[in-house]
């Protein structure tokens, strides 16, 4: 076997005011110009701080983008638009904007600093970017943020459905490593231990605690990062996407209003391990113990969205071998959604 190089964030700060040392950490860096990339409604008060601790530390900001579409083609934009200058990018709040930041830097192939405001799902340390292209959602290659600024306490005060959805990606590590190993058992596909172990242990960190507090926030958001490095180690996505993330990715394009991706997931994470016949009572009971269940009922799917999904969701993806690819789920996974207690209204006609 070859070796295999692979970069990790060398910074990682998670902690209560990690906003506030932002400067701190890229002067540390010796990076004196950087372009800022923030998400579009960021609130002002974060910016503002943000702003400030660059510019206590002498910190010129070459270019100030707000991103309000997440695509390639408005990241070609931002990438023509920076100076010669800049020696990093930063992304600032949600998945658009530290996707765009991220295959800007990339494009660039310039350092990229990950500063999410909140946990909705593990995109803000993973190797690659979902952008649109021409309208058509993709998964770009990208590398790793060199560092990660995660401040506790900001990413606690975010609205409850982003803190639901960032646990919903994470528990769909249980089904997405089962269907890695099935792959390997049915065609061969290589399965790298380590990341598999890795993804795994990201899981069980994160139920010994699975509360919303200052500590519960610090343990998902290392639980995320450590997921995206399981990714870079093995190449793929393997260790945090499986068939959970296909039935997602189908209702992306057929559903009338999307969820968040992690809502969607979590839900796909709890019927894939059912019919896998593993871990399904423990993904239940820690999504039931976080309040995912009732913010799902807050605002339930549509059934004949989730069966158009679920039997599109084998094709979404080509060569690419999960539970779903074994045999028709369809009327097994449809009698689940309307029997199975713990999905008592988060369905609706």
């Amino acid at each position: 076997m070859s070796a295999q190089t692979i970069s990790v964030p060398a910074l990682v700060r998670m902690k209560p005011k990690a906003l506030d040392r932002l400067g701190i950490y890229l002067s540390r860096a010796k990076h004196t110009h950087i372009a800022l990339m923030q998400s579009s409604g960021l609130n002002q008060e974060l910016v503002e701080r943000a702003l400030a601790s660059l510019a206590s530390e002498g910190i010129a900001i070459d270019a100030h983008e707000v991103v309000e579409d997440a695509s390639f083609e408005q990241s070609a934009r931002h990438l023509a638009r920076l100076s010669r200058e800049t020696q990093a990018v930063v992304g600032l709040g949600g998945g658009k904007a530290l996707d765009t930041a991220k295959y800007v830097a990339f494009l660039a192939n310039l350092p990229y600093y990950a500063v999410p405001t909140s946990l909705s799902n593990d995109g803000f340390c993973s190797p690659q970017s979902s952008l649109t292209l021409a309208g058509k959602r993709k998964s770009l290659a990208a590398r790793l943020p060199v560092g990660v600024v995660l401040d506790t306490e900001v990413c606690l005060q975010a609205p409850l459905p982003l803190w639901l959805s960032g646990v919903g990606d994470l528990v769909a590590k249980v089904t997405a490593v089962f269907d890695w190993k099935l792959s390997f058992h049915a065609q061969g596909e290589p399965v790298n231990d380590l990341a598999a172990l890795l993804s795994d242990a990201t899981v069980r960190q994160f139920m010994a605690h699975p509360t919303r507090d200052d500590e519960g926030v610090r343990l998902l958001g290392t639980s995320l990062l450590l997921n995206g490095i399981a990714m870079e180690i093995s190449g793929t996505s393997r260790p945090a996407s499986g068939s959970e993330h296909l039935i997602s990715h189908a209702l992306d394009q057929i559903s009338e209003r999307p969820r968040l991706h992690g809502l969607q997931v979590g839900v796909a994470t709890y019927l894939m391990a059912r019919v896998q016949g593993q871990r399904a009572e423990e993904v239940g009971q820690v999504l039931k113990q976080t309040g995912f269940w009732e913010g799902v009922r807050a605002d339930p799917f549509r059934k004949t969205e989730w069966g158009e999904a679920i039997r599109m969701a084998p094709s979404m993806k080509q060569n690419f071998f999960t539970v779903l690819s074994e045999r028709d789920r369809s009327a097994e996974l449809e009698w689940l959604i309307e029997q199975d207690p713990l999905l008592a209204g988060c369905f609706v006609a």
